[in-house]
């Protein structure tokens, strides 16, 4: 088979399966979890059942690809987030913001799933994954602060990526920017340099 047509049919399939997604998102964002079926998501996207089951054998495997999805896009904007800002201080506030703003209520992002759901689906490979980019994303940003002096040094920075961190998990039960912002200013002063300190320990 020509490579050309090989192009061709996995651009259609990737065109599809992103339509099934996005459709499983809509309904799961109208209807609820508990209450998909295949039949509602076929429907959503514009196709038959018989060609939704070719991509996808039931409405987890759906939940789950575009969990995955989202993850990956968060991801990349954390990433561009932390690249498009040159002051050490001001791209740590930017991506803790980023991040705050990104874990904020199921409704704030038009994102399904149930939190039963949610519990199973962060126990994924890909969120495993993520998380260790996520962790040495944070972890770079405040070292970088803390070497001009913006954030404290007397602590390991990778305790200071965890604290960030499980910090921000607060963030999803916010259900405005402006909460999550003074969750993010409260986070940025326990990070701030402080008198009296105790010496900084190895990292370990």
């Amino acid at each position: 088979m020509p490579k050309l047509w090989d192009a061709t049919i996995d651009e259609h399939r990737r065109t599809v399966e992103a339509a099934i997604l996005d459709a499983a998102a809509a309904v799961i964002a109208e209807q609820g979890l508990a209450t998909v079926t295949m039949s509602s998501i076929a429907q959503r996207a514009g196709i038959g059942r018989a060609t939704l089951y070719k991509y996808f054998g039931d409405v987890d495997a759906i939940v789950t690809a575009w969990h995955e999805r989202q993850v990956a896009e968060h991801l990349r904007q954390l990433e561009q987030a932390a690249a498009t800002v040159g002051d050490p201080d001001e791209r740590l506030q930017v991506v803790l913001r980023a991040y705050a703003e990104l874990s904020g209520g199921p409704h704030d992002h038009g994102g399904p799933p149930a939190p039963g759901m949610l519990v199973a689906l962060h126990g994924g490979a890909h969120v495993r994954e993520a998380l260790q980019r996520l962790r040495a994303l944070i972890a770079e940003v405040i070292a970088a602060a803390s070497a001009t002096g913006a954030v404290r040094d007397d602590f390991p920075t990778a305790e200071m990526a965890d604290y960030c961190l499980h910090a921000l998990a607060a963030a999803r039960v916010q259900h405005s920017s402006a909460a999550r912002d003074r969750l993010v200013t409260l986070i940025l002063d326990g990070l701030r340099p402080t008198t009296g300190g105790a010496p900084r320990t190895a990292e370990g």
